[in-house]
């Protein structure tokens, strides 16, 4: 890690800086304010510079939309102030500078809490928290994963209004199985001003096509726990591939996706559609040697950085956004400047949020990751504020 140096007003000095969409060589990035005040290649005369490690690369800090938990903790048990800072600790000292705690299916009284826990975490200033990702419980049993079946639901009155009561507090994403929903509900989500995702489903295409005619924006975790793709039958893989204007979450774990669909997915999408995400659980940020933890009455259990039940269902991952973006670079196609932006900017352009994140440009949040040359995290900012 860099030595904690200057906070905020300061000057960081990278021989390799990622701006959002390309590398640039010797820049110097300003920060005041909780900003970035310039690029230059002149140091200011009125601020500390910290030079960063020779081999270092300066890049926008990593957006991960899908968080289940990190740090021991799991957002479904707890979803207290606390236990949501813990969860976003764990995911700093991996690069992630901003992220959506994500509730895995679970029951009504369950997603008011949690709604209730992330706005108190937001009013309090915990760093990096950007809102919710509602995970369900409007899935498909066919393509549950390792939800709960127990608490999957109907979608009925009323549930729009739950799912949104973050409202302007927050960014909301739901993922949903647009076949669980009845006509109209993904418009009536967006219309409160979520963002609403594909996932869990095993529809072969038609109700999906309908629900991005309604609003429907990306799909959750692409190619896992959900239809694919056939000869006649689109699937949500298809549909994910084939329209352009969509976004797609994918996990780059080397478990999840093989590197061939990796490669697929990027040609097709693009880096500009195409998202890493973590999907991450408890043992991410956990030092405990016995990592395993508890799902719903399921023993999840680790081996290496992949997690499973007992009957072998993939459980969620055990990854940084920072291994992720590695993966991505190294085995799934993408150059290096492509896996950076899908862990950005891509990210921060599907929540709407790209003129304030995303980029190292003028006006932008100092919101930054540095990174040694095998994508070892050296240090973090969020808002101009090294963490400790």
């Amino acid at each position: 890690m860099i030595p904690l140096g200057p906070q905020d007003p300061c000057a960081l000095a990278a021989a390799q800086v990622f701006d959002g969409e390309r590398m640039l060589g010797d820049r110097i990035v300003v920060l005041r304010g909780g900003r970035i005040a310039d690029v230059t290649a002149e140091p200011p005369a009125d601020m500390p510079l910290v030079r960063l490690p020779a081999e270092a690369i300066l890049a926008p800090g990593f957006l991960d939309l899908q968080v289940n938990g990190g740090g021991g903790v799991l957002l479904n048990d707890d979803a207290s102030v606390a236990g949501i800072a813990r969860i976003a600790a764990a995911h700093r000292r991996g690069g992630t500078t901003a992220l959506l705690p994500t509730l895995i299916t679970d029951t009504r009284p369950a997603i008011r809490a949690a709604i209730a826990g992330v706005a108190a975490a937001i009013e309090a200033g915990i760093p990096g928290i950007l809102g919710i990702h509602l995970e369900g419980p409007f899935l498909s049993p066919q393509r549950i994963g390792i939800h709960d079946p127990g608490r999957l639901a109907a979608f009925g009155p009323g549930d729009a209004e739950l799912l949104t009561d973050l409202g302007t507090r927050g960014v909301t994403l739901v993922t949903l199985a647009p076949e669980r929903v009845p006509e109209g509900a993904v418009a009536d989500l967006v219309a409160r001003g979520a963002f609403v995702c594909a996932g869990h489903t095993a529809d072969t295409g038609l109700a999906i096509r309908a629900a991005v005619a309604e609003g429907l924006t990306g799909f959750t975790h692409l190619f896992n726990a959900m239809s694919q793709l056939g000869p006649r039958e689109a699937g949500a893989v298809g549909v994910a591939l084939s329209e352009e204007a969509t976004f797609a979450g994918i996990i780059a774990d080397g478990h999840h996706v093989g590197d061939d669909q990796l490669r697929l997915a990027l040609r097709l999408k693009g880096r500009d559609r195409l998202m890493l995400v973590s999907d991450a659980m408890p043992p991410v940020g956990d030092a405990r040697a016995d990592a395993s933890f508890p799902l719903f009455g399921r023993r999840i259990v680790r081996t290496g950085d992949r997690l499973t039940g007992e009957d072998g269902t993939l459980a969620g991952a055990a990854i940084t956004m920072a291994q992720a973006v590695r993966h991505m670079s190294t085995r799934g196609g993408a150059s290096l400047e492509e896996a950076l932006a899908m862990a950005s900017l891509t990210p921060a352009r599907f929540l709407g949020l790209d003129a304030r994140l995303g980029r190292i440009a003028p006006g932008h949040a100092a919101d930054l990751v540095a990174l040694a040359a095998d994508l070892t995290v050296l240090g973090t900012w969020i808002g101009g504020e090294q963490a400790p």
